[in-house]
Parts: structure tokens; sequence; C-alpha cells
């Protein structure tokens, strides 16, 4: 069943700053959590002053700007089919060979985001909208909307938005040659804040990965893939723990473990992100009316798991304020418990035997947490 057709819950009542920007990370088909996210917002009359996105959070961040209605957006991403988006560019792997833009055509991935998105500059939005691109010839983030950056068509910074390196050509935009802003910025809060009381953060595809087993037999795109995620996490995580805006919700629907370009599980990945935002919402309390900081933080425990610790030190040298080395070069935890917020305790997945166990603590209630996830094969 649908949320739409699901009977109403009763929800913790939030108040919410009127100057609230909501941004979208890029993520693949896992984007499509995106549009739960937004059905829960509409549930709750939260109206964000600024929408901006990375890749397919451009997308239906440039939908909703538009005007779109939930019910639509959900429909089109139903619809949506392999065929509509990935067509091989046979000819200029024949004849241009490595000189070929791209794996794809960009005449499909073009068609559904001018189907999506009016013929319109950002000017003309009546909700603010930034769509986050980076210039390759430049090795620099454009964010299309900002003042300055507003008299080109949003489709064209879409379709670049969503354009990543290898699978779709660059779009040239006033002159630039544009491609998917996650190379640079997956989940660009940053952007944002300008003007803002507080940041909502929806992040799909950039700070939590699953175990793909056998990826060595999987092909160039797969692997290609997975070192682009991999370096997408990094800058993530790091920008994460850095955070010095306002204050920023992290909406995280449990959608890792899904494949970047799956089409068989979109009602999943929609039915993710609405239960992930309303939780995150109902967690919030007075958080967005703080002074700054990431939201909703959590009470974990840390324990280590002393029978698969090698004694390697890599979590001492991420995380020297938590951790340190015993008498008998095993890890311990120096301070348990602790308020986690979701952007914290990336140092737990690079340890190499997954010794390090996270416990969320809430009441007398404690699950095992932050375990090591497997793609489906």
């Amino acid at each position: 069943m649908s949320p739409a057709a699901t009977p109403p819950a009763t929800h913790v009542k939030t108040a919410f700053p009127e100057r609230l920007a909501l941004v979208l990370g890029g993520g693949g088909l896992k984007g499509f959590a995106h549009i739960g996210v937004l059905r829960a917002f509409e549930e709750r009359g939260i109206r964000p002053a600024l929408v901006a996105g990375t890749s397919i959070g451009s997308l239906i961040a440039a939908a909703h700007a538009s005007g779109m209605p939930v019910d639509e957006m959900e429909r089109r991403a139903l619809a949506l089919t392999k065929r509509d988006l990935f067509r091989i560019d046979r000819l200029h792997m024949v004849t241009k060979r490595m000189l070929s833009p791209s794996l794809y055509l960009a005449g499909p991935l073009d068609a559904v985001v001018r189907d999506i998105v009016p013929p319109v500059t950002f000017r003309s939005l009546k909700v603010p909208l930034l769509v986050s691109t980076v210039d390759l010839e430049r090795g620099a983030q454009v964010i299309w909307g900002l003042p300055g950056l507003q008299d080109v068509l949003v489709a064209d910074a879409v379709y670049a938005s969503c354009a990543l390196p290898g699978f779709f050509p660059p779009r040239v935009i006033a002159g630039r040659t544009c491609v998917d802003g996650g190379v640079m910025d997956n989940l660009p809060n940053a952007i944002a804040v300008q003007g803002m009381d507080a940041v909502i953060g929806v992040d799909v595809g950039s700070s939590s990965m699953a175990t793909a087993r056998r990826i060595k037999d999987k092909g160039f795109a797969a692997i290609y893939m997975r070192a682009a995620q991999t370096m997408m996490k990094s800058l993530q995580v790091s920008q994460l723990a850095t955070w010095a805006g306002p204050p920023l919700l992290l909406v995280r629907p449990p959608v890792w473990h899904y494949n970047w370009f799956s089409f068989a599980s979109t009602r999943k990945m929609i039915d993710a992100g609405y239960a992930a935002a309303h939780d995150a919402l109902d967690r919030a309390g007075e958080a967005l009316s703080s002074a700054g900081g990431v939201y909703p933080r959590r009470t974990i425990e840390l324990t280590v798991i002393r029978e698969k610790c090698i004694g390697c030190t890599l979590c001492v040298t991420l995380a020297p304020d938590l951790m340190a080395m015993d008498a008998e070069d095993k890890a311990r935890v120096l301070e348990s418990p602790l308020e986690w917020s979701r952007a914290d305790g990336d140092f737990i997945h690079q340890c190499p035997t997954d010794a390090i166990q996270v416990t969320v603590v809430e009441g007398n209630v404690r699950t095992l947490t932050m375990e090591r996830k497997i793609e489906p094969e």
C-alpha cells in the first residue's frame, strides 16, 4: 500500500523555522526515496523556502519547485523503465572508440528531464531552486540558480547535474562544460544556507555503503560506479563532520543496499523515504531552532569485539578521542555512551574486521546498528 492510501499516523508536532531549506542528494535511482520525503513534508504542512539538489536530487527538486504534485512524481517514477534512460551509444563507441564522450546516449536522459522540468529559467520559478554541477574544464563547482546564474534553462542545469561522467555526455551551459555535481558534493547542504534558519538534507547514496561482493567480476561500469561512490562517501563524511552552518536535520532513508540503477525496487525506495522523513521529523524536537549542529541525535554505546580485533590501530588514528589501544594491543573504547547524529561514527566502517559495534539505546530498548550490509547479487 502506498503512503497516499495509508491512514494518517499520529506524529510528534514539531515547530519548524519559516526559512527552511531542503537539499536532495544524488544516488542514482535511489533518489526515488526523495518522493516519499516530499510526501511526508506535504502531510505535515512543511513548505521549504528553498530547494536544492544534485543529480537525481536536482531533478526531483526542480519538479517540486515547478509545482509538480507528489502523486504525479510517484506515478512517473513507477512507470520509468531502463530503456527510458539507458541506451548505449554504439555509434560513437565504434567510430570514436576511446574518444567517445560516454557510454550512454544523452537523448533519453534529456527527454526524461524535459518531460518533467518546464522550459523556464531559474528566475521564473516561484520556489527558489539551486542545482549543483561541476565545470569540468575549470574543475570548479557551479551552482545554477545563484545570483548571476539564473538566466539559463532549468532543464539544461538538471541534465548536467544528472550527467555522471563517463555514463552521459556533459552539457555546455553558458559556455561551461558541466557534469554531475556529485563529483564534488553529492549532498550540497552548504550551498543552501544563505539566509536560511535551518537545513534539511536528504542523503540517499553518499554516506552509507553496503558491501559489493565480487565487484571485480561485474565489468567496467560497476567498478567505476563503486569507485565514484566511495569517493562521494569520503567527501560527504568529511563535510558533515565539519558542519558549521545552521542546524541540519539529516534524513537518511535505508536504501544503501539497492543498486544505483535498479528499477525493481522503486515502490520500496519511495516508501523508505516517506518513513525516514517522518522518523527524522518526529525526532527533531526543538533541534531546528538551535544554534547549529547535525540532528537527530541518539544515545549510542560503543563496544569492541576483542576476538575480532587484529590491532591494526586504524580506529585510533581516525578517532583518537574515542579509541585507544590496550596493553594487549587490542582496541578499546575511551568513552561510552555517546550522543551521536547519523553523521558520526564513520570510522567504525573502516575497521577491516568489523570489530567495532554500535548499539542504539532508546529507553530500555537496545538495538545493534551500523552492521555492514551486503548488496544483492
